[in-house]
């Protein structure tokens, strides 16, 4: 895993082998350790940022570069 250190000095791990396809890159998934015991969050691997969001239908979206995933799950009714 790739360390990397936020905007406000934390460092958090990138796991470059587990993540979603983006529309414009991969996300990865990141740990807050280096055991990834404990997962933190996604990557956007376009913009390379930690600013990062999920919403409640599995959409991960990144919030510089409007990176997103499709839902993991959806429902024909919101369409």
């Amino acid at each position: 895993m790739d360390a990397a250190t936020t905007d406000n000095g934390q460092t958090l791990y990138i796991d470059r082998t587990d993540g979603k396809k983006g529309s414009k890159a991969p996300f990865y998934v990141v740990y807050a350790g280096e055991e990834a015991e404990n997962r933190w969050g996604y990557y956007c691997g376009h913009c390379e940022t930690f600013d990062t969001a999920m919403d409640s239908m599995g959409r991960v979206q990144c919030n510089r570069c409007a990176n997103i995933t499709k839902a993991d799950e959806w429902d024909a009714a919101h369409e």
